[in-house]
Parts: structure tokens; C-alpha cells; sequence
């Protein structure tokens, strides 16, 4: 990591997230789990609805190992089995973090399933499923913590998508995944307009460059990618940074990850990469190849 890649306000001494209680899609690994380690430091509170409660061969942790470094790093972790697909998990998910810690006052949209093949080769399976878990899960979750998030002086949605960047070249390459991906930014775009009376943000946030995560090493190839992407922490560091924000000045927004590091004093971002030397690194999808 870089000397000092925690965001300003942190950096200060300041734990804007100690008390907070973070509802979350997904994070037994990756991007997910570092955003909740993040509020772990700060004393969060860290409910995480997932689906992996047994380990998988080819998937690193599980949400009951996610609870625990969550609460190795000084949080308190609530795990849910559960499918945000699922209406019912989703409401026991949001009325037993209520009755656990109390309320809700953030929301992390993570979940999601990628697939990026082609209209004539995608599989309506596939189809069906990033929608589900992609636009459903996020609209869902976010409706069903309303309630709540109502009732918090600090209230956030935070959800892991693109800038609805209307250049026909994304839907071009990969149709289906970008109709999931835009549906979760446009929940963005609809709350942040329809609650901005309300106290309550809503945000995305996206990374400048690929994410060594399972998906990437998986599905996007392997080490070489890796290699040429940051790590969680980054998108970690920059979600906390959004988090922290006054949610009344601080709406509405599809924030990048570096650009928000860059406002809070942070433009050293050498030791946020995955591999090794200083090679290119490769821009995420629906953003602009880096110089």
C-alpha cells in the first residue's frame, strides 16, 4: 500500500463510520469485503447478505469468514445467507440488522454477476441472472433499507457502477452485461433525485482501472490481468472518503476511485497496485483507456 493511502479526513484521526451500521450485498471477498474492512476500522458496524456460506474451490472465503475479519479489524459483523434476488432474504436481512445494531444508515450495493459475451452468445440464463442480481438486487435492497435510511442523521446508498456514458461502443461489446451494469447506475440516478429532500445520498462509485479480484482472475485473464490492475483497497479508500461525506451536500454523484482519493489529498497511488513493476495498467470497462 502507499505510505499513507487512507483518505484525509481518516488520516486525521477521525472515524467517521464508528457506530455506523453498513447493510451490504455480497463482500465475502474482493472489492466488497475490503469496502467493509474499511468501516471495520472505524468501529462500523457490517451486515453483509451473501450467498456463499460454504467455501468453494474456486471462490476465496465466505461470508462467515468475511464476519470474522471483520471482526478482527474492529468492527462488529452480522452475517446473512442469503440471495439478493430474494425478496424475503432481503427483508429478514434488513429487519435483523434493525434488531442487531439498532438501524441503518448506509447502503453498499456490491453485488453483482458479470458475463460478457456477446448478444448471439450469451445464454438467456446469464441474462436473467445479472439482471436479478444486478438491477433487481440493487433496486431491491435499497427500497427495502428505506425505511430505515430515513430515520438516520447519516444516511448513504452506495452502489459499485459505471458513469452512464451513452457511447454506443459498450453496449456494442457487451450488450447484455452493460443493460445490468446501467440499470444499477440508473438506481443511482432515480433516488438521488427522488430522496434529495430526504437526507439520503446516492452515489456510485467505479474504478479507473481493473480490479484484482476473482472475476478478473477468473474471468478476464488470469495473472496477466491481474497484473495490470489496483487492488480492493482503492475502491475501499474511496468509499470510505464518500461515505464520510455530509450525505445532503454529497448526492447524486458517479465517482471514480482515484478522483476521489485525489480529493481528499491522495495522489500517490503506487501502492494500490496488484502486481509487480510499474507496466500499464488496464482501464475498467465503460471508462477511457488511460494515457
Amino acid at each position: 500500500m502507499p505510505a499513507d493511502p487512507t483518505p484525509a479526513s481518516s488520516a486525521a484521526g477521525a472515524a467517521p463510520l464508528a457506530g455506523r451500521t453498513l447493510l451490504m450485498s455480497g463482500g465475502s471477498r474482493g472489492i466488497g469485503l475490503a469496502i467493509a474492512l474499511r468501516a471495520a476500522r472505524d468501529g462500523a458496524n457490517v451486515v453483509m447478505l451473501a450467498k456463499t456460506a460454504e467455501p468453494d474451490p474456486r471462490l476465496e472465503g465466505t461470508v462467515h469468514t468475511a464476519a470474522a475479519e471483520i471482526e478482527a479489524a474492529g468492527g462488529q459483523a452480522l452475517a446473512v445467507v442469503g440471495d439478493v434476488r430474494n425478496e424475503e432474504d432481503v427483508r429478514s436481512a434488513v429487519d435483523q440488522a434493525v434488531e442487531r445494531f439498532g438501524g441503518i444508515d448506509v447502503v453498499v450495493n456490491n453485488a453483482s454477476a458479470l458475463d460478457l459475451s456477446s448478444t448471439s452468445d450469451i445464454a438467456m440464463k446469464k441474462y436473467d441472472l445479472m439482471m436479478a442480481i444486478n438491477a433487481r438486487g440493487t433496486f431491491l435492497l435499497s427500497k427495502t433499507a428505506l425505511p430505515w435510511l430515513e430515520r438516520s442523521d447519516h444516511a448513504h446508498v452506495l452502489t459499485l457502477s459505471p458513469p452512464l456514458d451513452l457511447d454506443p461502443r459498450w453496449a456494442g461489446k457487451y450488450l447484455a452485461y452493460t443493460m445490468a451494469k446501467y440499470s444499477m447506475s440508473l438506481v443511482t440516478l432515480g433516488l438521488a433525485e427522488e430522496l434529495k429532500d430526504r437526507g439520503i445520498a446516492a452515489n456510485s462509485l467505479w474504478p479507473r482501472t481493473m480490479i484484482a479480484t476473482a472475476a478478473v482472475r477468473n474471468l478476464l485473464g488470469g495473472d496477466e490481468a491481474v497484473a495490470r490492475s489496483r487492488t480492493p483497497e482503492i475502491v475501499a479508500d474511496a468509499a470510505h472518503a464518500i461515505l464520510a461525506r455530509d450525505p445532503r451536500a454529497c448526492t447524486g454523484h458517479f465517482y471514480i476511485d482515484d478522483e476521489v482519493l485525489a480529493e481528499e489529498g491522495v495522489t500517490d497511488l503506487s501502492g494500490y497496485r496488484a502486481g509487480p513493476g510499474d507496466g500499464p495498467l488496464e482501464a475498467d470497462l465503460f471508462l477511457d483507456p488511460l494515457d
